[in-house]
């Protein structure tokens, strides 16, 4: 029991620092016309002129430290060198668009309003039917444009509230308000739609045409349908690249320092060097084993597989001899330019019984409270990338104790990068053609809130849309944590006028011990109106570590 929980914590959420010397000023670049760049393997002198040359930055910055050229010359045997890498210079066939991809999980879908979601650049909304079913279209009206996100539901219909076009099914527009009377709809007025599978509770989109769909390609998890299998899952949006948060997902070793004492399996004393063994590589990703290095056992196995798929899986035999089995997954969608959306999932054949009494937006608040540990790494970490424009061979000082997946998970993007809008692997990469889409309208599910108070003139907290808020990123995509915040404030209201209430009766009783009774019950009803207060803080409110507080 007590390894499950170890294992729960520990691979919940991995969301580190994975910087390491991002701040050097590079001098010398390949230029060239096209996008997809790399920089070839130095020779000998080449090599010492580009060490001399960091060595210079590392100097002239004023930065204290090994620099890259003492590692290679005192600690050369751990770092992970040219040499010893597989150079993957040979490509793989790959089309970004002939994937499937997790969009959201199918029990948050909104059942009375179109949710608006992006995968790289494309726009596309999700609604369900009268019927249950979930459709997705592109999320562009073909009248004039406008968001479908922005529209309503009618008679299971999705209605764009421009003008009134509805379409449903397979997108087909059924209804144009103003078209004469007996007049035929178009047959150019309709969208594109997309094919949509529901499978173990997360709804996919084929991101090609619907008649290229490839069942055989849609994930599928088998511990999640194990018999006696329970699992907690939840949606979270994140200000930074998604291959940034895949190569995060996969280093166990930034857990003990920067999440120390986050929860009991998390202490920066614990450490310490990892050994890992890559033990399959294919043009769909790669699979491996690791553990401690003084204690090579290989309890865990870590798989990623095309396009956004990362498990940690545990296997291990109880007390009473049944094997059982833990599994970490991490969805994790490329939400446009330095934007990333993610589907936590973990659980296991045996979980603790406390879990059960404890309400999901609780323990929601711990994934919350590890992704703000390591935001303000892993954005700067996109930031200095797009900057320095040059792949992560030149921007990483890589541990073979540390650092191995993240170096497989940017050698797999060497080989089919010239399949996906925009990368950055270990020898190449290739930067976005298409300008990042900037909106200044909230829409969907954030409108409401960045239109309340004090945007209406009352006295209120602002409340703008913010991808590094936790609102935003957690909250609005969970009904739990959404009915949580809506109970809150509620009872925040109950309370305080209860207590406005009692000190008004207290003032005007002049018998004592109802006078008292009163005062008690203000009391009792600020302290409660104080919990709640504290409780929507907590749902709403950022982790702040407590030396920048």
């Amino acid at each position: 029991m007590a390894a499950q929980a170890s294992m729960t914590r520990t691979h919940f959420l991995h969301c580190c620092d994975s910087t390491r010397n991002t701040s050097l000023s590079f001098v010398e670049r390949r230029s060239g016309a096209h996008s997809r760049h790399s920089l070839p393997c130095c020779n000998t002198s080449s090599k010492a002129k580009w060490s001399s040359m960091r060595t210079r930055t590392l100097t002239d910055m004023g930065m204290k430290g090994t620099s890259p050229v003492e590692s290679e010359e005192h600690g050369s045997d751990v770092l992970i060198k040219e040499e010893e890498e597989e150079q993957m210079k040979d490509t793989a066939e790959y089309n970004w668009e002939t994937e499937w991809y997790p969009m959201y999980l199918e029990a948050e879908v909104p059942k009375d309003a179109p949710l608006g979601l992006t995968v790289f650049d494309k726009q596309l909304v999700l609604y369900e039917d009268g019927n249950g079913m979930v459709h997705c279209y592109e999320d562009r009206c073909p009248h004039r444009l406008a968001k479908l996100s922005e529209g309503q539901l009618v008679d299971g219909r999705l209605e764009c509230l421009y003008h009134g076009w509805q379409f449903e099914g397979d997108g087909k527009c059924v209804k144009i308000p103003q078209l004469p009377l007996g007049a035929t709809i178009p047959r150019a007025a309709c969208v594109r739609s997309y094919e949509v599978k529901v499978s173990q509770g997360v709804v996919w989109v084929w991101m090609a045409d619907r008649s290229t769909a490839d069942p055989q390609k849609l994930p599928w998890f088998e511990h999640y349908a194990r018999p006696g299998f329970q699992e907690i899952s939840s949606v979270h949006d994140l200000p930074y690249d998604h291959s940034i948060l895949l190569e995060n997902l996969m280093d166990p070793a930034h857990i003990p320092i920067s999440h120390d004492r986050t929860d009991l399996s998390a202490k920066r004393e614990n450490a310490q060097a990892l050994a890992f063994e890559v033990t399959e590589r294919t043009a769909r990703g790669f699979a491996g084993r690791w553990g401690e290095a003084n204690n090579i056992n290989f309890q865990n196995n870590l798989r990623f597989d095309a396009p956004c798929a990362l498990r940690n899986d545990k296997e291990y035999t109880d007390k009473e001899g049944k094997k059982q089995y833990f599994s970490a997954l991490f969805l994790c969608c490329p939400a446009g330019q330095g934007k990333s959306r993610l589907i936590v999932r973990f659980g296991g054949t045996q979980y603790m019984p406390l879990l059960k009494w404890i309400p999901k937006w609780v323990i929601h608040q711990t994934s919350n409270k590890v992704f703000e540990q390591d935001m303000g790494f892993l954005s700067s970490q996109n930031e200095v990338m797009l900057r320095e424009k040059v792949p992560t061979r030149e921007l990483y000082l890589s541990l073979k104790s540390c650092d191995t997946w993240v170096t497989e998970y940017r050698k797999w993007l060497d080989r089919v990068g010239h399949g996906i809008p925009y990368y950055f692997g270990h020898q190449t990469f290739s930067l976005p053609q298409t300008p990042a889409l900037l909106e200044t309208a909230p829409a969907g599910l954030v409108a409401a809130k960045a239109s309340s108070t004090p945007t209406k003139g009352g006295l209120g907290t602002v409340h703008a849309p913010d991808a590094t808020n936790r609102y935003f990123r957690h909250v609005i995509h969970c009904k739990d944590c959404r009915m949580a915040l809506k109970n809150f404030h509620k009872w925040e209201k109950v309370f305080l006028a209860l207590g406005c209430l009692s000190c008004g009766l207290a003032i005007l009783f002049s018998v004592t011990k109802w006078r008292l009774l009163f005062l008690v019950s203000a009391l009792l009803s600020l302290a409660g109106f104080y919990v709640c207060s504290r409780g929507a803080n907590w749902l709403t409110t950022n982790f702040l570590r407590q030396h920048r507080a």
